[in-house]
């Protein structure tokens, strides 16, 4: 399948980047951006994606529709996609690729099929294509494999896009299982660094890390401060994970104390920061000092 243009659905700071890999390989990317913020619209014009009238106008002649947007905003957009859809002469491959749980992808894909469009599963890995920074992230698909080959024609618009059997679902426990380990570390380092400063004994928690588990040190260096802005996201992606751990039996509880965590951080001045426009937060000690002055003792009263 030669695919020529795409709907992207929304151009945020994953989406305008994958969107602007694809503009640069020839395709004509577009979106819908009404009620959306200037900071998107701004994101979307820089990378060239094409702002049309409505829903319709964008899933109308479209190939294929990729949803990129907070994991709680998924099955919204498909509701609100799906009469557009239906009423499309040619109706778009429709590619979740939210931070989602499996379940939760099968509930999206419900939605779509309920009006006769076609529904792939997605995930992401990796951050955002950057120029002039190698390979942008992974996008994982499953579903039919005659949709998924057809998919794969995104890679010959520069996208890393890789086939996952299993069907509808896979490639969302793979993205789930996956960001588990590696957002959940984060979490974890969160807590614990900004216990340390807390207690006063974040100088000897570097000195020891540093000593004993040096790749660990170097990676919360970088994880640390590149949450800081995405933590409001990033809460819905732990509860998506904790639904997925639930649905097979595992309890949850871990992933849903990390989304209290990345909640937390989001409440503080971090979560004001925009990635391109930072002004605290550059390192793991600033940020972990900041979180520590936030925290507000529980009380004793009986």
């Amino acid at each position: 399948m030669t695919i020529e243009r795409v709907a992207l659905y929304a151009p945020g700071d994953m989406g305008h980047a994958i969107g602007r890999v694809m503009v640069e390989n020839g395709i004509d990317v577009v979106t819908n951006l009404a009620d959306r913020s200037l900071r998107t619209m701004e994101l979307a014009e820089k990378a060239g994606i094409r702002d049309v009238a409505d829903d319709l106008a964008a899933v109308d002649g479209s190939d294929v529709v990729l949803s990129i947007l907070p994991p709680s905003h998924a099955l919204p957009l498909a509701e609100r996609l799906a009469s557009a859809i239906g009423l499309a002469e040619r109706r778009p491959i429709y590619v979740d690729l939210n931070a989602i749980a499996p379940a939760s992808a099968v509930e999206v894909g419900e939605t779509i099929d309920a009006v006769g469009g076609p529904f792939l599963d997605g995930g992401i890995i990796g951050g955002p294509p950057r120029q002039g920074r190698g390979a942008g992230p992974r996008i994982y698909i499953s579903g039919d494999e005659d949709l998924v080959d057809r998919v794969l024609g995104l890679r010959q618009a520069g996208l890393d896009v890789r086939a996952v059997s299993g069907g509808v679902g896979a490639a969302s426990a793979l993205k789930m299982c996956y960001a588990a380990i590696t957002k959940g570390l984060t979490a974890i380092a969160t807590q614990s660094m900004t216990a340390a400063r807390a207690y006063g004994v974040e100088a000897d928690l570097s000195k020891e890390l540093a000593a004993s588990q040096r790749m660990l040190l170097d990676r919360f260096d970088r994880s640390l401060p590149d949450m800081a802005p995405k933590a409001y996201r990033w809460v819905g992606e732990m509860e998506e994970i904790a639904r997925t751990f639930a649905t097979i039996g595992l309890d949850p509880q871990t992933f849903l104390g990390a989304a209290a965590m990345y909640e937390m951080v989001g409440r503080t001045a971090l979560g004001d920061e925009i990635p391109e426009k930072r002004t605290i937060g550059f390192t793991a000690d600033e940020v972990a000092r900041i979180l520590a002055r936030s925290l507000v003792p529980p009380s004793t009263d009986d």
